[in-house]
């Protein structure tokens, strides 16, 4: 229980760090003059994404795969079926042509370059099976391409939503900064060492640990940003939020996470990943199912069936 209750408490410091490491880093942006539509797409993007790029950077560096892989899986399962699922059961959520026409296939590609790069056995008759150095530095380059499409879009002017950066003094948002790494380096570290701890002491794979209470946590400031649209009718923003969260885990979080350490092949990997290409693809499905391009209340409903389902799977 004592393992349990620490991994928990490393979800406080690790939320809080995220939050204030975009709130300050957000505003010495703006202090910079940079748009507010640049810092919401990259400034922003990158720091609700933070809980897992730290989390799995320590668990390469201790080598804990299972928690690498599980992380970043579980949490795109858990951004489209539950975010997604919530969001759209709160309220219809209408998807723009890019969202999908782009985005949510780019989504679906990330998540496909997984399974093709993991199975070297089966494709490549190599010895070992893993999402390698090269693997990753793969990722890295198609995640570069993604911010190149992201900026190009920016220029275009094909985003219109508003986006309100909180505007601090110089010294505050560099407090603001500074608190927020420490506070995701600590709540990263506490995560994985209890992570670790809590499932050797049930007799839990790590794999498990890693789909479900971390990857969880580690989704948190995904889930409030996309409710907090939601709420707000920035419907685009709460479905593009987590197709680019999806994007970003596994081109960058994974690309890093591979090339600090490979990530081995390991027992159930291969059909985590096929859930998660399965949801990309009934996402891209569900935009079409009714009358325009929508999400509505029972393919959200649908969503979070299918990740009850996959819980009671998984225990």
């Amino acid at each position: 229980m004592l393992n349990l209750i620490f991994l928990l408490v490393g979800f406080i410091p690790l939320i809080y760090g995220a939050n204030f490491l975009v709130d300050g880093s957000s505003s010495l942006a703006k202090r910079f003059n940079i748009p507010n539509i640049v810092i919401g797409l990259t400034v922003v993007a990158f720091g609700t994404s933070a809980p897992e790029l730290v989390v799995n950077i320590f668990s390469s560096v201790q080598k804990t795969t299972d928690i690498t892989m599980g992380n970043i899986i579980g949490s795109n399962i858990f951004n489209i079926a539950v975010i997604l699922g919530v969001t759209s059961v709160m309220k219809n959520l209408n998807v723009k042509t890019n969202t999908t026409w782009k985005e949510i296939p780019m989504a679906l590609l990330a998540a496909s370059l997984v399974i093709i790069m993991i199975n070297d056995v089966t494709i490549d008759r190599n010895k070992l099976s893993e999402l390698s150095r090269i693997d990753g530095m793969v990722l890295i380059s198609f995640f570069i391409i993604f911010l190149s499409y992201t900026l190009s879009m920016i220029k275009s002017g094909s985003f219109d939503e508003e986006i309100t950066i909180k505007e601090y003094t110089l010294s505050k948002s560099v407090l603001l900064t500074a608190l927020g790494l420490i506070m995701l380096v600590v709540g990263g570290k506490i995560i994985v060492m209890f992570a670790v701890k809590f499932a050797k002491s049930m007799g839990i794979s790590e794999r498990v640990i890693g789909l479900t209470i971390v990857s969880i946590g580690t989704s948190l400031p995904e889930l409030a940003t996309s409710v907090s649209a939601a709420l707000k009718n920035n419907v685009d923003i709460a479905i593009g939020n987590v197709v680019g969260s999806n994007i970003f885990n596994i081109l960058f979080v994974l690309g890093i996470s591979s090339i600090i350490y490979p990530i081995p092949l390991l027992g159930g990997v291969n059909f985590d990943i096929a859930i998660n290409i399965f949801l990309n693809l009934l996402l891209f499905l569900f935009v079409f199912s009714g009358k325009g391009r929508k999400i509505e209340r029972w393919e959200g409903i649908s969503f979070i069936a299918i990740y009850v389902f996959y819980l009671i799977y998984l225990m």
